[in-house]
């Protein structure tokens, strides 16, 4: 199985983009501006302690609880490289770059599959893993697990990872555990999604001071440029908060007549109760529906390099209605066809 694949290998040939989670149209304007002003600084070397600041006010916890990072898959690198887990678990199906991270850094991994709904059931996790990562919003079946089941999940002795790249999808974001200090709790978040920086590299990590230290000095010197902090900063102010949070609640909006359209289609399973930015999806042989579907001009993406999942599943990004309309009568099409 390719770890390392992932959506944006899905896409190009002029095809609508339907395989990557990131938000369309983005950066607005006004953030372009402030990245655009932030390259008259790039004599000098990056200072992180501004961002440090915003991030940490963002989320009621104090600058040394926090890491800005070269988006989460840097986070989950550095993870891999300073801690020394004995039974490393990682939750699936999810996004496979911490499972990548641990084992290019020779650690053994064990993986907990969730089948059905995605659900979890913290009883399903062995007691004596001491290194637990899970994703929530999940990437990619867009399921929210409650804080009190994620929390159930701490315990001395163990680290728990939660990827929280998506946490900005749901509105008001009342799963998340940004502003917990549990023992043990690590929070990985990322603007990439939501304000359309895949290609800067943005995100962060919050943990206890003794950890985030450990981090910063396996993380390479001035891994996240001006630029980038200079987002970080922007993107956590009162103004881009609660344009997330509108852009959330039309998601939602969007996200929810999605599900409808595609459960109406003929043999279509639909993951239940989506929260994040896309919608997973069963189809009976789905990778060959997946071709056809390019052969149409669109690209989602393939299930069948996640973990717990086969070449049935497809991954499709919620766009706005005059995107996604034609693409469900495309897709109603090859399925009749059949």
């Amino acid at each position: 199985m390719d770890l390392r694949h992932h959506g944006d290998t899905e896409v190009g040939g002029g095809l609508v983009d339907l395989a990557v989670n990131v938000r369309t149209g983005m950066p607005p304007e006004w953030l372009a501006d402030i990245i655009r002003d932030s390259v008259g600084g790039l004599a000098a070397y990056p200072d992180a302690g501004p961002a440090r600041a915003a991030l940490a006010a963002r989320h009621g916890r104090d600058p040394g609880e926090v890491l800005p990072t070269a988006g989460a898959a840097e986070a989950f690198v550095l993870l891999a490289r300073v801690l020394r887990p004995r039974h490393a678990v990682v939750v699936h199906p999810q996004f496979t770059e911490p499972e990548a991270a641990l084992r290019a850094a020779g650690h053994a991994v064990r993986r907990v599959v969730l089948d059905g709904d995605f659900t979890l059931d913290p009883a399903a996790v062995p007691d004596d893993a001491d290194l637990v990562m899970i994703g929530n919003p999940t990437n990619p079946t867009s399921v929210l697990h409650p804080a009190a089941i994620l929390t159930a999940l701490a315990r001395p002795g163990r680290t728990l990872v939660v990827d929280e790249a998506f946490a900005d999808c749901v509105p008001g974001e009342p799963e998340s555990l940004a502003a917990s200090r549990l023992p043990g709790l690590v929070v990985i978040r990322s603007l990439t999604k939501t304000w359309g920086l895949a290609g800067l590299r943005v995100g962060y990590v919050l943990a206890e001071p003794d950890l985030i230290r450990t981090l910063a000095e396996a993380q390479p010197l001035w891994s996240v440029s001006t630029p980038a902090l200079a987002a970080a900063i922007a993107c956590t102010a009162p103004r881009a908060i609660a344009e997330a949070e509108t852009w959330a609640r039309a998601l939602t909006a969007d996200r929810d007549s999605l599900a409808a359209a595609l459960s109406a289609l003929p043999g279509a399973h639909v993951v239940p109760h989506a929260r994040a930015s896309f919608l997973l999806l069963r189809l009976p042989d789905g990778e060959s529906v997946r071709t056809r579907l390019r052969t149409r001009g669109y690209a989602v993406r393939r299930g069948g390099t996640f973990p717990g999942l086969g070449p049935d599943w497809l991954r499709v990004a919620v766009r706005p209605p005059h995107v996604m309309t034609p693409f469900v009568a495309e897709l109603e099409s090859i399925l009749r066809a059949r």
